[in-house]
């Protein structure tokens, strides 16, 4: 991923295009060297917020298991970010391994998230769900952190190393 991490989202514009497109991602809070928004982060940042409320009070896993969830297409389209249209466009112009690297993680926490839903709708115990949000919390926050570096150009995540701590 380096080697791309440092050149423009788009793979065949040069010149004046390259720096108009590139100043359009700025402006947008897009970052130009990826193509990706954090705004996207929200979304799993949201199902985050309730899993460790659920702790103090259980009876938000409820609220939790109201959380869907979204491409990060379908995360802009629903969404009010105010260039939504330009965050998709970027997505789908960002370099192919960085796109690859981005979805396997939020893919990773999309399965966990679903998953401890899944779990907490078969249990009625308050226990397991307080074991289940801690759970989840403990493996989708890591993810998230490591879902941010790659939008901001960062290193490669390891997914692998990530899930076994």
């Amino acid at each position: 991923m380096s080697s791309t991490a440092s050149q423009p989202a788009t793979r065949a514009q040069t010149g004046p295009e390259a720096a108009a497109w590139t100043e359009r991602l700025r402006l947008a809070n897009i970052n130009p060297r990826t193509g990706l928004a954090t705004d996207y982060l929200n979304h799993f940042n949201e199902a985050v917020m309730l899993l460790e409320m659920i702790p103090d009070m259980p009876e938000c896993a409820e609220d939790f298991l109201t959380w869907s969830p979204l491409s990060y297409a379908e995360h802009f389209t629903a969404s009010n970010f105010k260039a939504r249209d330009l965050a998709i466009e970027a997505y789908e112009k960002a370099e192919p391994n960085v796109r690859t690297q981005f979805d396997h993680i939020t893919d990773t926490m999309t399965s966990i998230l679903t998953a401890v839903g899944s779990a907490m709708r078969e249990v009625e115990n308050d226990i397991t769900r307080v074991r289940l949000a801690e759970q989840a919390t403990l493996w989708v926050k890591p993810l998230i952190a490591a879902c941010g570096g790659i939008i901001n150009g960062g290193a490669e995540a390891d997914v692998d190393t990530i899930m076994a701590n």
